[in-house]
């Protein structure tokens, strides 16, 4: 995602890192323990399992959990961090948590057998950034109720919305790269990865900048104004997408790459066979969209104002993922109109029968149980055991994966999360074709 509505973008800064030996040393034995889980065979095995179900061949149901609360799951200090200097501190934490996710709570987690350098691209953005009142009850969770002030209030107010500029910063990346040859030479190979699975969603940052109450009354009483607005954002994003094809800043994205709010984008239809390996372009990859604000709005006013508008993004892409958190079951008709639609998302909030006969065998089932089994006072296993076995029960034999998300809290108890991935898994297992 090149995108945060809640901060000013901060251009990448070429410059010398010094690292401490005790730095380089804390940073090479995280890599080493890493080395050894991703050469482990399971990762080949689950890889393969993620192609079969994305290419829609008969499979277990596959498990994988994001969007984790960080700041609860630390035990026995292995997520603390133990280097000073910024960058080493944000390769460290990208270390240990993919570390703790392998040992705790795998699914169908794969690893890499590379470390990644991501190259220093920078957008200049779309020239609002969200201004907001936050409620927070735990300062460390960064999950928090905002008020959005608003800054789109009438049609001239949509020319704030700038055409972002892309900059990769060469210099930066070439410094980074050298760094983690020399801290990984013997350890695991550095890959340089430019910008893989783009989340496109302009509805997200819509309603930060317009409010909630206000866009819905506007698609009424103003829709002229709506499609207006979705229009120019979907040029903006068009516009930074030519940027990133012209300036070969694309990586591929159909390996352990999330897609979507979904899982991996293994599939052997990617990256196809126009496909140059010097020059990745968007019809070698995935594509996404969703509207997650539409949950009660009408199948008519979901096309109207955001689906036919992301027709022209997603058809740029070999395959694509729609939704999120809205509950699509009563508009898969208007949904079926994407011509790449390869997975749908089924929220917590779908009519599963509903879902399940609209979809049959021709998508993945994009199923994101209900994270609140894991926020409640005590954390009831048995409950969890039948949530998962109705959903599974009805899907038997579809092509579907198990997406954790949205995970506010676990009550500082990590093994929540642990058990209720032990539990899928087993049961991921009982439900094999």
């Amino acid at each position: 995602m090149l995108h945060d509505p809640s901060v000013i973008p901060v251009m990448p800064v070429a410059e010398e890192i010094l690292l401490t030996e005790k730095e380089k040393q804390i940073l090479r034995s995280l890599a080493e323990k890493l080395s050894r889980y991703s050469a482990e065979p399971v990762n080949k095995t689950r890889a393969e399992d993620w192609r079969k179900l994305n290419d829609l061949e008969p499979v277990r149901p596959l498990i994988w959990v994001n969007e984790i609360p960080w700041h609860e799951m630390n035990i026995n200090d292995e997520l603390t961090l133990q280097t000073t200097h910024p960058w080493a501190r944000k390769h460290e934490t990208y270390l240990r948590r993919t570390i703790y996710q392998w040992e705790h709570f795998q699914g169908d987690m794969v690893l890499d057998d590379y470390i990644p350098c991501d190259k220093a691209v920078f957008s200049t953005d779309f020239g609002i950034v969200e201004d907001v009142d936050i409620v927070t009850t735990d300062s460390e969770n960064e999950i928090y109720s905002r008020h959005f002030k608003i800054q789109i209030e009438e049609p001239e107010d949509l020319d704030k919305i700038k055409m972002p500029r892309i900059i990769h910063n060469q210099e930066a990346t070439e410094i980074h790269y050298a760094l983690m040859q020399e801290l990984y030479k013997d350890i695991m190979p550095v890959k340089i990865i430019g910008q893989k699975h783009i989340w496109y969603t302009p509805w997200d940052f819509l309603i930060r900048w317009w409010g909630v109450e206000e866009a819905m009354i506007d698609m009424i009483q103003r829709p002229e104004m709506v499609n207006a607005a979705v229009s120019r954002m979907t040029d903006a994003w068009m516009y930074e997408l030519d940027q990133l094809e012209e300036q070969n800043l694309l990586s591929l994205d159909s390996n352990n790459t999330r897609i979507g709010s979904g899982g991996y984008g293994y599939t052997k239809d990617m990256p196809g066979e126009d496909y140059d390996a010097t020059h990745v372009r968007p019809h070698n990859m995935w594509g996404c969209s969703n509207a997650q604000i539409f949950s009660e709005i009408s199948p008519d006013m979901h096309w109207e104002f955001a689906v036919r508008h992301d027709l022209r993004w997603l058809k740029r892409w070999k395959y694509t993922y729609y939704g999120c958190c809205e509950p699509l079951d009563k508009k898969i008709d208007i949904i079926k109109k994407i011509p790449n639609l390869r997975k749908i998302s089924c929220s917590p909030w779908c009519d599963i029968d509903n879902m399940i006969r609209q979809t049959g065998t021709d998508y993945v089932i994009s199923r994101k149980p209900n994270p609140a089994i894991l926020a409640t006072e005590h954390f009831n296993i048995q409950q969890a055991r039948t949530e998962l076995c109705e959903f599974l029960d009805k899907a038997r034999g579809l092509p579907v994966e198990l997406i954790m998300k949205d995970i506010s809290t676990v009550r500082y108890e990590p093994q929540r999360l642990w058990k209720w991935v032990e539990l899928a898994t087993e049961l991921a297992a009982e439900y094999a074709p």
